[in-house]
């Protein structure tokens, strides 16, 4: 009786702790001041930034460094009395934007503001200015910029802690339930964290939906109207929140006999199914979507989830249940097994943190300057922590502790489940941080990537060229072409080489890719730095044709 009178009075100091450090995870969360990153940049532009023209575009073109997709109303170009000078809607083909615009601009200095979603489902934002005859007072736009309303900023993550935190309860449970439960022990206690755990996702599910509207626009949290809400949920982050909606309700269902002891195999085995098809929507509707390798970023976000789950999950049911209600006989049976599956489950938690790391950061650089790279090495170090604590665990239940000593194994658990809440906090915020691949990577729009861009013109046209980013290795080019009047000119036929003369580098071929009639694209990998001659020739018809030389400094 003594010890469990001592167990009682221990538990309020336990919620106390348990709160305590959900409100640590949950300040972590908010703690960063700035706004939720945008996490594709924008790589070039037509008119290059800042450039002085002498006479006004027909077109602003924008190539973003991942596809993206269109936030109605979000993209302007104001003249320099303020004006919209933009015609129409704006055209999207992957990574581009073209803007039509009017071509009898005056003279002045022109604002382009975009706001555009990227792949993995966040906002851009941002603006850049280029004049025409002469440079003037740049217009102001209440519209530009990229932050997101503070509260949004906050809800956001959030909302998806919580849903990490349902994600956990449930699969604790499943789990637990279907492997390591002592036949005579109620449920009960078991169940109520299983509809929490269902409840608690389906809630951040649906608060995702609702957020990623003000989100993307820019807007308040009650700034949702019926077109807005629509796109959301035509997109693919709204498909993913969809299903994701779906299978819960199928879970739902299939939980009521395991819950009450009725579950046989077959319904397990689906609620496995259904639980892998559940954790693909996470990624689906985040970075990895983007990554580089997007089919491998997806399964291996699904794995590092679903491992966080069960170590998580089934630390939980041993904290909440098994550890006070269980027996000598039974936790020493239990444990061993437990033990197996949690060295299991971090085993393939180490290693798809390791290729989600090599594939987000990127360079080692990348890892030390940039927040994404600060926070992986935070959750790193936290993770070692309680891997210690986990070992110190395993220890105990080899030697048989967990029967004889059970005080002393509730107190490891609690390390365990404790810096694993604040664990998930990382977590939350490195979803909404833009991965340290393309952090350092900016553009026009306000950034740190490096890149040439210049303007040659011959007798038949004005070319438009951007080197990016414009360093030893690989390098991308942006070709535009326009008439002196700078009305986009239909191209027949590119041909552009490099070389490099001062090292005796004869001219390379560069493969061009035509996006549009008049814009193209090319990849080449310079071997050495020095200044490169691109030769650049273009032929506007059977006849016509010129050629230009940039004398491009590489790094």
């Amino acid at each position: 009786m003594s010890g469990m009178t001592v167990a009682k009075n221990r538990w309020p100091a336990r919620v106390a702790a348990t709160f305590g450090l959900l409100v640590m995870a949950l300040a972590l969360l908010v703690a960063p001041g700035t706004p939720a990153s945008a996490h594709a940049v924008l790589a070039s532009s037509s008119p290059v930034p800042d450039t002085v023209l002498s006479s006004a575009p027909a077109e602003v073109v924008l190539t973003f460094s991942e596809p993206v997709r269109q936030v109605p109303g979000k993209i302007r170009v104001l003249g320099p009395d303020g004006s919209r000078v933009d015609r129409g809607e704006p055209t999207f083909d992957g990574a581009l934007v073209r803007i039509p615009v009017d071509p009898g601009g005056a003279r002045g200095t022109y604002l382009v503001s975009y706001r555009v979603i990227s792949a993995d489902s966040h906002p851009v934002a941002g603006g850049y200015t280029y004049s025409v005859g002469a440079p003037s007072t740049p217009p102001a736009d209440s519209d530009t910029g990229s932050a997101v309303d503070s509260v949004v900023a906050v809800a956001v993550p959030v909302a998806k802690y919580v849903g990490y935190v349902g994600l956990v309860l449930l699969a604790g449970v499943v789990l637990v339930l279907s492997l390591l439960w002592p036949q005579r022990l109620s449920r009960h206690r078991a169940a109520r964290l299983a509809w929490t755990g269902l409840g608690l996702v389906a809630f951040a599910t649906l608060a995702g939906l609702w957020l990623q509207v003000p989100y993307t626009n820019g807007g308040g949290l009650f700034s949702v109207d019926g077109s807005a809400l629509t796109d959301v949920l035509g997109s693919p982050f709204g498909a993913a929140h969809l299903v994701r909606l779906g299978i819960l309700v199928a879970i739902g269902i299939l939980l009521r006999p395991l819950l009450a002891g009725r579950s046989g195999p077959v319904d397990q085995w689906l609620l496995v199914i259904l639980g892998l098809g559940a954790l693909a929507t996470w990624p689906i509707a985040g970075h990895p979507a983007a990554s580089p390798v997007p089919a491998v970023s997806v399964v291996v976000d699904a794995v590092h989830l679903g491992s966080m789950a069960i170590w998580l999950g089934g630390l939980t049911m041993l904290v909440a249940v098994l550890l006070r209600q269980a027996d000598e006989r039974e936790l020493t049976a239990i444990m061993p097994v437990w033990s197996r599956w949690a060295t299991a489950a971090v085993s393939a938690l180490v290693l798809a943190g390791t290729v989600q790391a090599l594939i987000e950061v990127g360079t080692p650089a990348a890892l030390v300057s940039t927040r994404y790279g600060w926070l992986l090495l935070a959750k790193v170090g936290l993770f070692a922590l309680v891997i210690a604590v986990a070992a110190y665990s395993r220890q105990l239940v080899r030697r048989r502790a967990a029967a004889d000593e059970p005080g002393r194994i509730r107190r490891a658990v609690w390390a365990e489940l404790g810096i694993t809440a604040v664990i998930l906090a990382v977590a939350a915020a490195l979803v909404q941080t833009t991965p340290a691949r393309t952090a350092d990577a900016d553009a026009p729009g306000g950034g740190t990537i490096g890149y040439y861009a210049t303007t040659l013109t011959s007798n038949l046209y004005s070319l438009e060229l951007v080197v990016d980013p414009a360093e030893v290795g690989s390098n991308t080019l942006h070709l535009d072409v326009f008439t002196p009047d700078r009305k986009p000119l239909p191209v027949v036929e590119w041909r552009v080489t490099a070389a490099l003369p001062a090292q005796g580098i004869e001219p390379i071929e560069v493969p061009l890719l035509p996006l549009t009639d008049n814009h193209a694209t090319g990849e080449i990998k310079l071997p050495a730095r020095g200044d490169w001659q691109l030769r650049i020739t273009v032929r506007t018809s059977e006849i016509d044709q010129a050629t230009v030389i940039a004398t491009v400094p590489i790094k």
